[in-house]
């Protein structure tokens, strides 16, 4: 378990749960990146004005959920278990059901969050960690790789360029979000994690889920484990959830954002960068870049699985 004396100073708003939460989730990413380190070189490094290329003290931290990824990581790792038979098809529909309103609303419910976190460590309790990374890496295949915002990969990508770090940061089990990590060719990720016994899952988190609070936390323990100046640091994110964890950082960017993120960005002078397009990019007042027809592909995905639960 990670040291307390990662943490540097910080308002008390952060539960003993969401440090502890934060503090597992940031080393299991070291772990995770140390060992992809070992096996490969890094990424060519690039001229930019922004990020600042050869800066060893910055780095970029990127909300996974609406950010890099339409819709939620959680609810595609749950369609792809199903399919593995690993709960039923009631199971099924109500996973289906949060996440065509999550992509529709573009913004989190927290009751069908904590509904699915739940399902999901009752799914895996008695499973091995290594089965389940296993078919994180199908499932990313099969739901997730398609549904990669371009504009997102490539911001991600001018960091890399620019020789630095770059981590997903998310509620989404660990395991699955160091899986979308690699694939992207990123750093590492920081994620929920769920405690294992000899490589079995107990059903419990270590914490809390890694939302919220519980993120800047984890940012603020692997920025102290990894030498970075987080005032130099960019973080990413869609929600107003991660207002704590795009305050921690001197550049602040929202991305697709929820209408409680867009005011609070506007207010603080924060970037904004919007990749949807049609009704819902004209419904939070800013110009779409890129992501052609994600709006229509969420409404047809909706009205299709109405149409079956009819």
């Amino acid at each position: 378990m990670a040291a307390l004396g990662w943490l540097t100073p910080r308002r008390r708003s952060a539960t003993a749960r969401s440090v502890l939460a934060g503090e597992a989730s940031a080393e299991a990413a070291r772990k995770s990146s140390q060992a992809e380190e070992a096996q490969a070189a890094p990424p060519a490094a690039e001229e930019a004005e922004f990020p600042v290329h050869g800066d060893v003290h910055a780095a970029a931290f990127f909300d996974l959920d609406n950010t890099v990824m339409q819709g939620a990581a959680l609810f595609h790792f749950g369609r792809g278990l199903y399919k593995r038979k690993f709960f039923e098809t009631r199971d099924l529909v109500r996973f289906a059901w949060q996440q065509a309103w999550f992509r529709l609303a573009g913004v989190e419910d927290p009751e069908h969050m904590q509904e699915a976190r739940d399902s999901a460590l009752s799914i895996v309790q008695g499973h091995r960690v290594a089965e389940l990374q296993s078919i994180g890496e199908e499932i990313y295949d099969e739901y997730m790789a398609e549904r990669i915002w371009p504009g997102t990969r490539a911001l991600a990508q001018a960091h890399l360029d620019a020789g630095q770090k770059v981590w997903l940061v998310t509620a989404a089990p660990v395991e699955i979000a160091q899986v979308i990590a690699r694939r992207l060719g990123l750093t590492g990720a920081l994620g929920t994690v769920a405690e294992s016994v000899d490589g079995v899952y107990t059903g419990r988190l270590v914490g809390e889920p890694l939302h919220g609070p519980a993120k800047a936390e984890a940012v603020r323990a692997l920025a102290a484990a990894e030498g970075l100046d987080l005032s130099r640091c960019a973080a990413y994110s869609d929600s107003h959830n991660d207002i704590p964890m795009l305050s921690l950082v001197g550049h602040p960017y929202a991305i697709n954002p929820d209408a409680k993120l867009r005011r609070h960005a506007r207010e603080m002078d924060w970037r904004l960068r919007d990749y949807r397009t049609g009704r819902k990019a004209a419904k939070v007042g800013i110009p779409a870049a890129a992501g052609v027809g994600a709006v229509a592909g969420g409404t047809a995905a909706a009205i299709a699985l109405h149409r079956r639960r009819r």
